[in-house]
């Protein structure tokens, strides 16, 4: 397993839509076990396989807390099938936008469809921490992240902060 770059904005990657995989492969596996192992060094609880520059419809999770053995996720071709009306607003932050954190409103519970590690279907609903962190590494794979929900200029500040980090870490 290898820990891969992650991307951050304003790549232009982070904008791609992604491409559907057409069969999960010991290749795709591989994949989830390097972004898998990325996510915890980051660390993060969700990551999307476009945020280490591969577009494909990849996502790993994990939402165990500190406390808790890990509970690692694996979805292929997520789509949701459906979503409630009701909304909960949720504190996010994204690995491709570091120490940025902002309110985001989301459907509270959608029922989803997936491939799982082995390529086994899965259709399941998903609600509270797992609803929100499925819905925002899902916009990764369409190229949003989600400071694009936010006022231009709260987007541009998220930008701005990432950009001037950078440029400090390389100073």
């Amino acid at each position: 397993m290898t820990i891969r770059p992650i991307l951050t904005v304003p790549d232009p990657v982070l904008k791609q839509v992604s491409k559907p995989v057409t069969e999960v492969t010991d290749e795709t596996r591989a994949l989830m076990d390097d972004m898998l192992e990325t996510m915890y060094d980051a660390p993060g609880i969700g990551l999307a396989a476009v945020q280490v520059g591969v577009p494909l419809r990849v996502i790993v999770m994990d939402l165990a807390q500190e406390d808790e053995e890990p509970q690692p996720r694996y979805f292929v071709n997520p789509e949701i099938l459906e979503k409630v009306e009701a909304t909960q607003p949720y504190e996010e932050g994204c690995l491709s936008v570091p120490d940025f954190f902002e309110t985001v409103e989301r459907p509270e519970r959608v029922r989803i469809r997936y491939l799982n590690y082995h390529g086994e279907q899965i259709e399941e609903w998903a609600e509270g921490m797992y609803a929100v962190c499925i819905q925002h590494e899902m916009d990764h794979l369409e190229g949003v992240l989600f400071i694009d929900y936010l006022s231009r200029l709260k987007r541009s500040y998220a930008v701005n902060k990432v950009k001037k980090a950078r440029r400090n870490a390389a100073a």
